[in-house]
């Protein structure tokens, strides 16, 4: 089977890594996003896809845009059976859509209709999800909203953050996607409708919106927490300074929110509960445990952060 694979981040790694070394699948071609400036120096970085796809002597193309004739030209002459798309950042037009006998095939992280989008593994641990799970799809012109052909489901763990689960469904996506490629293949898909009236949509995450609102429940700051572990990271005010949260824990405790209402070990009061938090990392600072933290801090039970 000829593969034309577009993936960019490290979430498509593993599936591009088993069809690269299954010898039943022949990849054609690899696209990606450009590569771009990364860091505080603007080093300029290739995706985690072209490093993968160089490793194993693919060859890659990293087009700004598919709405060109020219890019359209180039996918049709490698004869992909199917283009399988992974987390690849752009959306597909339709006439390229329409190039592979099998059409194009695409493994999204949750259990769609539910979190279409680009977050759909973050915004599931931060909504307090107890379970998720991949979908492999064939696409169609909208933002995943194609039929559903195969699911693997998986439940989320209470500590488990965005970044632990991002990667576990990137480890069970090549088994989907080889299964669905099977299928495809044989004649035995069967494609699914999605119900839009239980679709939900997962933005992007922000900066802007990972300050902890202490106000919120316990359960929903720990959520938080998780869900924006490892980026953009969850932060408080801590005397003027960006206090960063990577993990806490949901604890026993009342007070005004955002109260140090104990600090051995530190747990600060929210709207409803409390949370205890595990590890932190002061602006301009190391990331430390967070009892050690707050040893080395002037800092008093009752007063808020």
């Amino acid at each position: 089977m000829n593969i034309v694979f577009m993936g960019t981040p490290d979430f498509a790694v593993p599936s591009l890594e088993e069809l690269a070394k299954n010898e039943r699948f022949t990849v054609r071609a690899v696209y990606t996003q450009p590569d771009k400036p990364v860091g505080r120096k603007k080093i300029i970085t290739p995706p985690d896809v072209k490093v993968c796809a160089l490793k194993y002597g693919l060859p890659v193309y990293q087009p700004d845009t598919l709405r060109s004739a020219d890019v359209e030209a180039q996918i049709a002459s490698f004869k992909p059976d199917v283009i399988v798309v992974i987390a690849y950042g752009k959306i597909l037009p339709e006439n390229i859509l329409d190039i592979p006998k099998y059409g194009c095939v695409n493994i999204h992280g949750s259990l769609l209709p539910k979190y279409r989008g680009a977050a759909p593994i973050q915004r599931a641990v931060i909504d307090g999800e107890k379970t998720t799970g991949i979908t492999s799809m064939k696409m169609d012109v909208g933002l995943d909203t194609g039929d559903m052909i195969k699911k693997y489901e998986t439940e989320i763990l209470p500590e488990e953050t965005a970044g632990e689960l991002f990667d576990r469904l990137a480890g069970a996506a090549p088994s989907l996607l080889i299964d669905t490629l099977d299928a495809l293949e044989n004649g035995t898909a069967v494609f699914e409708k999605q119900n839009d009236e239980l679709s939900s949509y997962a933005k992007p995450l922000s900066k802007d919106e990972a300050v902890i609102d202490w106000t919120s429940g316990a359960n929903a700051v720990h959520n938080k927490v998780r869900g924006m572990n490892p980026w953009p990271v969850a932060y408080t005010d801590f005397k003027g300074k960006k206090l960063k949260v990577f993990s806490t824990k949901p604890c026993k405790g009342s007070g005004s929110p955002g109260e140090i209402i104990s600090l051995t070990p530190p747990v600060i009061a929210c709207g409803d509960g409390a949370v205890e938090l595990l590890s932190v990392q002061l602006e301009g600072k190391k990331q430390m445990s967070a009892e050690d933290f707050f040893r080395g801090q002037h800092i008093d039970i009752g007063e808020t952060i």
